[in-house]
Formats: structure tokens, C-alpha cells, sequence
């Protein structure tokens, strides 16, 4: 199976592309209700999915994500969802395609299961199944990548690449989650530093690696460095948080302004960074903002 390589093609012709910001704050904004499954939205709100993904395109990103980040029929359980997972997932990309047209790249959005192979809440079996109805329907509903996001289990991870890889042609991009623990050192929930992720997937076919959540703009440079040194061959996404979520009058804020997090984007390219985009707190704002500070350096 002939994999696409879309964003590395870009890469290689000297751009740095631009990935979109969060999607979970921004369906807030338009009504996601607590407690209410997002993914659900793709069937019964696909117009506002719509503007989201459109709102990024227009914000000048080279990358947009789906709404699909908890798409597994594992994660889709809890809201008695399951069975529409494969629907789910294809109506996700679909939508994003549709903002995205034949020249912004969809890369689809895969998050962990929340359930805990250590533990025996499931089984490797079972997450296989899992990621590869979802990456199937991702891919045919017009996802040219994959994206496994926010990952604290280099098990779980792996599982999900490889299903992607061996049931569809898209790029395959992972990224991992990490803390700074007392010990000044990064590492996943599980423990794992980011050179020991580098590592681990040397030899599992993915294509871009990289990290998202977590920290602001500044904690990510050391995270890139780690892996950069440890793996200087494989292209490398961040996306970072719009800083770490503090409580201001009861609402969750996030202190990262637009013209902060683009101010860092060149310590980011030089810590190893290939693709640049946001997560949590970040908006099409951010991304027009780092879009413009790239573009403005080429001219």
C-alpha cells in the first residue's frame, strides 16, 4: 500500500507548515454542553464542526485536524455510541475535507482510549479493532494523515500506528504528552522521557513524531531538543497549549496570548521542530498570528 506523504512533501520543499489549534474549547464556545459527547456533533451539528474547520482554514493553517479526537467505539461507549463509531469517524473527515478543499491537508484526529492495558481494562486486541475502524473511516472520508494525539502510553501508541499503518495509505503522525516532573525532567504519565519514546518507535513506521498538550510554547523547546538529538532523521510536530490553564473568575484561561506563542516559533525551529501548530487554548487567532511571523521571515 502506497502511503501518502503529503506533509513531509511539504516539509521537504523548505515550508514549515502550519498546523490548526483546539477544537474541544472551541465547540464549548459554541454550545458543546458538559458531559455532552463532541464527536456526536459531526451527525447532529456537522454546520458548526463546519466553521470551526473553516475558521482554521481561513486563519491561513496548512493542516486542519477532524472532530474525532475521541472517536474510538472504546471512548464512544460511554455515550452508548459504539455502534456508530465507523460513521463517527467518516462523517469527521468528511466535514474537514470539506473546508479544507483539494489543497489543505486533513489529517485525522485519533486520542487514547482512557482505557489502561497495564490494568487489563482492555486488551491489545481490542485496541487494534479499535484504531483501525476509526483510521479506515478517517481515510475514507478524506483523510490524507493520521494523527495518534496526546499519548502518555507508548503501548497503546504503537498499537494504534500500527493499525493505521497496515489498514490505510495515510501518513502516519504521533504525538506524546509530557509533564515536567520534580526531577526537572519530561516525562509521559507512564514515566517515559522523550528520548525513550524517540526510540521505542524508531522501527514502528511513523512518520512524523512529536508532542502536544501539556505545556506552553517555552516547555516544549527542551521536549523537542531530547528527541531531536535522540532522532535527528524524523520530522517533528508540536502543538503546544496556549500556556498552562489557570482559573480566573471560575473559568479556565489560558495566559499565551497569539503574539507570545508566535514569538517562540523560531526557538521551536531550532529545538527541531518541522511542523508547528496549537492545542488547548489556542484559536485561529494563534495560527494567523505564527502563520504570519513564518511567513514574514521568508520575504
Amino acid at each position: 500500500m502506497e502511503r501518502k506523504k503529503k506533509i513531509q512533501e511539504l516539509i521537504h520543499s523548505g515550508t514549515v507548515p502550519v498546523c490548526d489549534g483546539a477544537w474541544g474549547t472551541f465547540l464549548q464556545q459554541l454550545g458543546l454542553q458538559p458531559g455532552e459527547c463532541p464527536e456526536e456533533w459531526n451527525l447532529s451539528h456537522p454546520d458548526l464542526v463546519l466553521k470551526i474547520a473553516t475558521a482554521y482554514v481561513e486563519a491561513g493553517a496548512d493542516i486542519i485536524e477532524t472532530n474525532s479526537f475521541g472517536g474510538s467505539r472504546i471512548k464512544l461507549a460511554h455515550y452508548g455510541l459504539s455502534e456508530r463509531a465507523y460513521e463517527i469517524n467518516r462523517e469527521a473527515a468528511k466535514i474537514s475535507r470539506m473546508a479544507a478543499g483539494s489543497r489543505i491537508i486533513v489529517m485525522g484526529s485519533v486520542g487514547p482510549t482512557g482505557k489502561l492495558l497495564v490494568t487489563g481494562d482492555v486488551t491489545p486486541d481490542e485496541l487494534y479493532d479499535a484504531f483501525r475502524e476509526q483510521s479506515v473511516a478517517l481515510e475514507d472520508g478524506g483523510a490524507d494523515a493520521i494523527v495518534i494525539e496526546t499519548m502518555s502510553d507508548p503501548e497503546e501508541a504503537a498499537i494504534a500506528v500500527r493499525a493505521a499503518r497496515e489498514n490505510t495509505s495515510c501518513e502516519i503522525v504521533c504525538t506524546f504528552t509530557f509533564e515536567k516532573n520534580k526531577d526537572g525532567v519530561y516525562r509521559t504519565m507512564m514515566g517515559y522521557r522523550p528520548s525513550d519514546i524517540a526510540l521505542m518507535f524508531k522501527e514502528s513506521g511513523v512518520d512524523i513524531l512529536g508532542t502536544n498538550c501539556g505545556n506552553g510554547s517555552e516547555g516544549m523547546i527542551p521536549i523537542l531538543k531530547e528527541f531531536s538529538e535522540t532522532w535527528p532523521e524524523i520530522p517533528l510536530i508540536v502543538q503546544a497549549n496556549a500556556g498552562l490553564p489557570q482559573t480566573f473568575e471560575g473559568k479556565t484561561v489560558y495566559p499565551e496570548s497569539p503574539q507570545l506563542m508566535a514569538s517562540r516559533v523560531f526557538q521551536l525551529l531550532d529545538a527541531g521542530a518541522t511542523v508547528i501548530g496549537g492545542c488547548c487554548g489556542t484559536n485561529p487567532e494563534h495560527i494567523r498570528t505564527i502563520k504570519r511571523q513564518l511567513t514574514s521571515s521568508n520575504k
